[in-house]
């Protein structure tokens, strides 16, 4: 009796093991369900407005398609006239790098003075922050550049304050020379967002470590390259690597306030793109552009994060 007894004990085990699995796996699949029900708008809007339009145009980088008529399958011509035909293009290339390579390091340095000196405690400081943070709210509207191609019209306030002091001033937006520095100008006064990213990498540094500093004799600069800035590298690679991004894809600024004259020294890669999208209708090409933009973009980011173990200082890392 009692072997029959742990025979039938051990079958309604096994059972109720068995049991509890298939409750467990639908309970498990009920819960995937309800998953995929919350993630399904995203899911949706991405397929519908970032996949499927990425795999078109994709297929009309190589074809020759102008929004009008029917298009004809051209292989790599694209390509081709865009590096070794295109002078236009080339010129782009020039202006977005010399943009990029100027203005991304003036904005990093800006934000990081001023949130140097917003770092502190003193009554008010956050109507100072609010001040500074509100160029950025609104320094990719078409307002703003609005107002800027106005200050730095031949009768702007630029030229105005200039002719005080009994300065000519120039045409800014009309030589090659000085209409792109308009540009970056804008762009180092628009440094609020990696301001407050700074602000908070500095609110984490401990201030024993500036004490400590203080008691073996070290000065404010000593300070800053001994204990701020390599505190603060990862930071700094996170905004090097967005603003850089966001350079690369540099529009409104141009489109608005120069439309990329005089003599293309202000013709941005996404201006350009644009223009030969929608004002040539050379669909093609400028899906080829868009194509090479986004792997020049992951390029520049691959080589950042490969050069980042050489200056960038993470907690964990190994001394």
């Amino acid at each position: 009796m009692s072997k029959i007894a742990i025979d039938a004990a051990s079958r309604g085990n096994t059972a109720t093991s068995t049991m509890s699995k298939k409750r467990r796996s639908k309970n498990s699949a009920t819960d995937n369900l309800t998953g995929f029900l919350f993630v399904s708008p995203w899911l949706i809007c991405f397929l519908v407005f970032t996949a499927i339009p990425m795999v078109i145009s994709l297929w009309l980088a190589f074809t020759d398609y102008d929004l009008l008529g029917s298009w004809s399958f051209v292989g790599l011509d694209n390509f081709k006239r865009m590096f070794f035909v295109d002078k236009r293009y080339m010129s782009s290339i020039v202006a977005t790098l010399k943009y990029v390579v100027i203005a991304v390091p003036l904005r990093l340095a800006f934000a990081l003075a001023v949130a140097m000196l917003l770092n502190n405690y003193r009554r008010g400081i956050t109507l100072y922050r609010a001040a500074y943070y509100a160029p950025s709210v609104v320094g990719g509207s078409i307002a703003v550049a609005v107002m800027w191609r106005q200050i730095f019209g031949t009768q702007g306030a630029i030229n105005a304050l200039l002719a005080i002091v009994g300065i000519q001033g120039p045409s800014w937006f009309g030589n090659p020379a000085t209409a792109i520095w308009t540009l970056i100008i804008m762009a180092a006064w628009q440094f609020g967002s990696p301001m407050l990213i700074f602000l908070a990498g500095l609110r984490q540094i401990p201030k024993e470590l500036y004490e400590a500093a203080a008691i073996d004799g070290a000065n404010g600069w000593h300070s800053f390259w001994r204990v701020t800035f390599p505190l603060l590298t990862p930071i700094i690679f996170f905004n090097l690597i967005m603003q850089t991004i966001h350079g690369l894809r540099a529009f409104t600024q141009a489109f608005i306030i120069t439309e990329g004259r005089p003599l293309d020294s202000t013709l941005f890669y996404a201006l350009y793109l644009y223009q030969r999208a929608f004002v040539t209708f050379h669909m093609g090409y400028a899906s080829a552009m868009a194509w090479v933009l986004l792997l020049v973009i992951g390029l520049v980011t691959a080589i950042n994060f490969k050069l980042s173990s050489l200056w960038v200082h993470y907690e964990t890392s190994e001394v």
